[in-house]
C-alpha cells in the first residue's frame, strides 16, 4: 500500500512537471523566443512522443525557425506510424506552403481528399485540419467527399458554417435547413446564425434566398418547422400579417396552443401595425378554448382600439366594456379589465370621479397584496389626474409598503416623486429620486436620474424656481392629455424665461408634444434650435436622434434622418441612443449588418 501512493505521487508529481514545462515552453512560443521554446519542446517530445500537444507545439515552433525539414521528418514519422490518421497529409501540405512550394503542398492535399474517397470516415478529421489552416475550399471538398461517401455521414451545420464564411449565403441557408429537418431542437441555435444576414429589409438579398428556400421546402415537405421558419423570417422583416398566416397554419397543425400568436399581438402593436394586431385578436377569440384567454384578448383589443378611435367612438368602447363584464362578471377575475376601464373613462373622457368609483368597488374584495398594489396605483394615477396630490401620495406610499423590493414598490417610489414635482415640492421630489437612482429597474433608474437633474439644474439660478415650477405643470397637463395647453404654457416659458438653464427642457418637452399632435414641421424647428443653441447640453443627443427618427418616419427624408444618425455616432458615444444610432445609419447607408 505505501508503494502503491509513493508510486501515486511521483507519477503525480512527474506529470505536474511536464504540464509546467509545456506550459513554460508555450509561454516563450508566444512570446516569439522560438529557441528556447524549442529546447523544452524537445525534451519533452523525448518524453512523451505520443502527446498531441507537445508534437504540434514542436512542429510550429520549427517552421516558426523556418527549420521546415525537420518539421517535414517528424510529419512524414508519424504518418508512417500512426494508423488510421491521414490528416497528417494536410500538416505536410501546409509545410510546403510554408516553403511557397504550392505544387507539392496541393500533392499532399489531393492525396488526403484521395483517402476521404477510400474512407469515407476520415472526413471529420481531414476537413478540420484544413480548416485549421483556413483552407476553406479543402474543408468544403473533404466534407462533401465524406457525405458522398458515406450516405449516413451528418456534415452540413460544418459546411453550412463553411459556406457562410465564404460567403456562399445560398448553400449556407439550404444546408441549415437540411440540419434543422432532422434536428429542429438545433432552431433556436440556427436562428442566431440567421440572424447575422437577415435584416427587416424584405428586399434583401439574403432574405429572397432564405425565403425562396423555405417555400421551395414546404412544398417538398409539410414539416411545420418550415412555418416557424417562415415566420421567424416575416417578424424579422416586421411582416406580421404574414406572419400571422404562417402562425395560423402551425396552430391548425399542432398543439402548441396561443402563445407564440398572442405574442405576435403584441409586437404588430408595438410597431403600429393596429389592424393586423386586432385581426390576430379576434382570431384569438374565435379559437381560444379557455375563458380567461378570449378575455385577456378581449382586453388587449379594447387597449387598442380606445387609443385609435376617434373620441365620437367612445360610445362603442364603453359598451364593449359593458358586455365584457356582463360575460364575465364583475368579481375579482375581470380586475385588470376595471382598472383599463376606469383608466379610459378618466384619461380618455376626462370621468374621473366615475374611474375613482369603478376602482373603489373592489375595496371590499379580498385582495392579494399584488392585486391591492395595482388598484391603488391606478386609483392614485387618477387622483393626480384630477389634482388630488396628497390623497394619492398616501396610495403610493401604501403601495410601497404592500410589495417592498419588488419593481412596483420602485414604481409607486418614482410616482411618489413625479407626483410631489408636480405639486412643486422638488425638495421631497429630490429626497424620493436618489434613492431610486440605484433601483434595479434600469428603466425606473434612468427616469429617476432624468427627473433629478431637471429638478437639480434648473433650482441654481432660480432660487424661486419660478420655471421649473411652470414646467412641471406643463408636464402635469401633458400627463392629463391636455396637449395644446401643455404647448402653450411651454411656450410662455420659452418667451419669459429665454436663455435659461429650462429653455432647452423646455424645447424638448415642447418638440414631443409636436410630434403626439401630427406638428411634426414645429417638432423639427425645436430639436434644431436645441442642436444650435445646446450643442453641448445633455439633451443634444436627444435632440439629433428625435430629430433623425423624425426624418426617417413621418417627414420622409432618410438622407437627413442619415446624417443625424451619423452625428450620434461622431459625438456621443456615450448616448444611449448611440447603439440605435449606429445600426439605423448602417442600414440607411445600406451596410451588412453582422
Amino acid at each position: 500500500m505505501r508503494f502503491f501512493y509513493i508510486l501515486t505521487f511521483f507519477l503525480l508529481f512527474s506529470y505536474a512537471g511536464f504540464a509546467q514545462s509545456e506550459q513554460l515552453a508555450k509561454n516563450y512560443f508566444d512570446r516569439g523566443d522560438f529557441k528556447k521554446a524549442q529546447n523544452i519542446y524537445e525534451r519533452l517530445f523525448e518524453d512523451q512522443p505520443h502527446s498531441p500537444s507537445i508534437f504540434f507545439g514542436l512542429i510550429a515552433t520549427y517552421q516558426q525557425l523556418e527549420n521546415f525539414k525537420k518539421a517535414e521528418e517528424l510529419l512524414k514519422f508519424k504518418l508512417n506510424n500512426t494508423a488510421n490518421a491521414p490528416y497528417y497529409l494536410v500538416e505536410l501540405g501546409h509545410n510546403y506552403e510554408l516553403q511557397q512550394n504550392k505544387e507539392q503542398a496541393e500533392q499532399f492535399y489531393n492525396e488526403a481528399l484521395r483517402a476521404i474517397e477510400s474512407r469515407p470516415n476520415y472526413a471529420l478529421s481531414i476537413a478540420q485540419t484544413f480548416e485549421k489552416y483556413s483552407l476553406l475550399n479543402k474543408a468544403v471538398s473533404a466534407y462533401e467527399l465524406g457525405m458522398k461517401g458515406n450516405p449516413d455521414a451528418e456534415y452540413n451545420i460544418q459546411l453550412a458554417r463553411l459556406y457562410g464564411e465564404q460567403g456562399e449565403i445560398e448553400k449556407m441557408f439550404s444546408n441549415y435547413i437540411e440540419v434543422l429537418g432532422n434536428n429542429p431542437q438545433l432552431l433556436p441555435g440556427v436562428s442566431r446564425i440567421y440572424g447575422q444576414f437577415i435584416t427587416d429589409d424584405p428586399g434583401n438579398e439574403a432574405n429572397v434566398i432564405f425565403r425562396t428556400l423555405l417555400l421551395k421546402k414546404l412544398q417538398e415537405d409539410q414539416n411545420i418547422l418550415f412555418n416557424e421558419m417562415l415566420s421567424w423570417l416575416f417578424i424579422q422583416q416586421k411582416d406580421f400579417k404574414k406572419a400571422f398566416l404562417q402562425e395560423k397554419a402551425i396552430y391548425r397543425r399542432s398543439q402548441q396552443g396561443l402563445g407564440a400568436i398572442m405574442r405576435l399581438t403584441m409586437l404588430a402593436n408595438e410597431e403600429g401595425q393596429n389592424d393586423t394586431a386586432l385581426e390576430v385578436l379576434d382570431f384569438i377569440i374565435a379559437e381560444a378554448p379557455q375563458e380567461e384567454v378570449k378575455l385577456q384578448a378581449h382586453q388587449l383589443k379594447l387597449n387598442i382600439l380606445k387609443h385609435t378611435l376617434p373620441k365620437k367612438k367612445y360610445p362603442e368602447i364603453i359598451e364593449a366594456y359593458q358586455q365584457l363584464f356582463d360575460s364575465y362578471g364583475t368579481g375579482l377575475k375581470t380586475l385588470s379589465l376595471h382598472i383599463d376601464y376606469a383608466n379610459f373613462l378618466a384619461f380618455n373622457m376626462g370621468k374621473n370621479e366615475e374611474g375613482e368609483a369603478v376602482l373603489k368597488t373592489f375595496f371590499d374584495e379580498d385582495l392579494k397584496k399584488f392585486e391591492e398594489a395595482a388598484l391603488k396605483m391606478a386609483l392614485a394615477d387618477i387622483l393626480v389626474l384630477d389634482e388630488k396630490f396628497n390623497q394619492a401620495l398616501i396610495y403610493f406610499t401604501q403601495v410601497q409598503n404592500l410589495v417592498e423590493n419588488d419593481v412596483v414598490a420602485q414604481m409607486a417610489r418614482f410616482k411618489v416623486a413625479k407626483t410631489s414635482y408636480y405639486k412643486g415640492d422638488f425638495k421631497w421630489a429630490n429626497i424620493q429620486l436618489d434613492v431610486l437612482k440605484s433601483a434595479t429597474s434600469q428603466l425606473i433608474a434612468n427616469d429617476a436620474m432624468e427627473l433629478s437633474l431637471l429638478i437639480s439644474e434648473n433650482s441654481l439660478e432660480d432660487s424661486t424656481q419660478t420655471a421649473l415650477k411652470k414646467y412641471a405643470r406643463a408636464d402635469l397637463m401633458a400627463f392629463q392629455e391636455k396637449k395644446e395647453q401643455a404647448i402653450q404654457e411651454l411656450d410662455s416659458i420659452l418667451t419669459h424665461h429665454k436663455g435659461e438653464k429650462i429653455e432647452d427642457d423646455a424645447l424638448l418637452k415642447q418638440a414631443l408634444l409636436f410630434e403626439e399632435t401630427e406638428e411634426y414641421e414645429k417638432a423639427e424647428a425645436n430639436y434644431l434650435k436645441i442642436i444650435q443653441h445646446y450643442q453641448k447640453g445633455v439633451l443634444a443627443d436627444n435632440a439629433y436622434f428625435r430629430l433623425a427618427e423624425l426624418y426617417l418616419g413621418k417627414l420622409q427624408q432618410p438622407e437627413k434622418a442619415q446624417d443625424f444618425y451619423e452625428k450620434i455616432i461622431f459625438n456621443y458615444a456615450d448616448s444611449i441612443y448611440f447603439v440605435d444610432a449606429r445600426k439605423k445609419f448602417r442600414q440607411l447607408r445600406g451596410d451588412e449588418i453582422e
